[in-house]
């Protein structure tokens, strides 16, 4: 029994100075260049030695792929949450457009060491295992922006003849845009503000006029419901 709880124990604090590692390489990313942290910031950040940081990573790059896993379960189930809107009040699919562009901007502006390390991994033109997740995050979020947009169509909310495939590519240019000049001006709480008028022109790009009109009064009276 004695055993038992040891291992229970050290399997927590396992698991408890990794997620510590993974909290603490995003924290300091979003202060400077992920390149430009060494295994021994990550030990003082979480107050370990650095050998000890090899007690629970095999290497630097298996601790950055640690934070993208995190990031990639993190950042999608907060997405599929968003979409999936309540049972009261199930989301339309242009309102869950919304719903998947403000989603990742509240996601951003709360972890924006985030897409510092997948900006960095993707200046590499070698194939790595990061960039492998890099790529396999965009995948799964664009299948999800794809699925939604499929389902606006199906619903004549969009124009007649609409390329979703175009449509997918510049509704994650426009989040991808707003999170590169916010790193770049270091204002990351910009996009807050800026994102309602950036998805405001992208919808006015792909929807019908009817479906905007809608959209726009649900808007009003959700405004009027909170004052």
């Amino acid at each position: 029994m004695e055993l038992l709880t040891h291992f229970k124990s050290t399997k927590q604090a396992t698991e408890v100075r990794r997620a510590g590692l993974v909290a603490a390489a995003l924290h300091l990313a979003a202060q400077r260049s992920p390149a430009d942290i060494t295994t021994a910031d990550l030990a003082g950040a979480v107050g370990i030695t650095q050998g000890a940081v090899f007690r629970h990573f095999a290497s630097k790059e298996s601790i950055w792929l640690a934070v993208l896993d995190w990031a990639t379960d993190t950042l999608l189930a907060q997405l599929h949450q968003a979409v999936a809107g309540t049972d009261e009040h199930p989301l339309s699919p242009l309102h869950a457009l919304q719903a998947i562009f403000r989603a990742h901007v509240e996601f951003v502006t709360m972890h924006p060491g985030v897409p510092r390390v997948i900006f960095q991994e993707l200046q590499h033109a070698q194939e790595t295992p990061l960039k492998a997740r890099v790529r396999d995050l965009m995948q799964q979020y664009r299948t999800l922006v794809m699925a939604t947009l499929q389902h606006a169509q199906a619903q004549n909310l969009l124009v007649p003849g609409t390329d979703l495939q175009a449509a997918a590519v510049l509704f994650l240019g426009a989040v991808q845009g707003l999170v590169l000049q916010a790193l770049f001006s270091g204002q990351v709480q910009s996009m807050t503000a800026q994102s309602p008028g950036v998805f405001a022109i992208f919808l006015r790009g792909i929807a019908t006029q009817q479906a905007l009109l809608s959209i726009a009064h649900s808007t009003a009276h959700s405004l009027e419901s909170t004052t």
